[in-house]
């Protein structure tokens, strides 16, 4: 058996291309007590790119410190909604150390009887 035929090299490189979205932020983050950068940082990148459509949520836990929003959502569900969501169904997927990119969809029915 030739060796040579025997050690061929394929070399194969995929790449998945779109558009950069401003802000990098759809709806939502959550931060980690020890996630990489900082709530204020982030925050910071956010008001560089003149996006000020996101609300700081700061929380008291042992792995989540921060929620960043937006503003919009907030206008549907309420604070307190969204922080025991976020307690109670994301933070069970997350380590302290991560920051998770949440999409969030709110759907509100509105009845009015005359």
């Amino acid at each position: 058996m030739d060796t040579q035929a025997a050690l061929s090299r394929r070399h194969i490189l995929k790449a998945r291309v779109k558009e950069f979205d401003i802000p990098p932020i759809r709806d939502g983050l959550v931060l980690g007590k020890a996630s990489p950068i900082g709530c204020v940082a982030i925050r910071k990148a956010l008001a560089l790119l003149g996006d000020d459509r996101f609300t700081h949520i700061e929380i008291e836990d042992e792995v989540v410190s921060d929620i960043i929003v937006r503003q919009a959502f907030l206008r549907r569900i309420p604070r307190e909604r969204l922080i025991s969501f976020v307690l109670h169904r994301i933070k069970p997927l997350m380590g302290p150390e991560e920051i998770l990119h949440v999409e969030l969809d709110a759907e509100v029915l509105l009845e009015e009887e005359s």
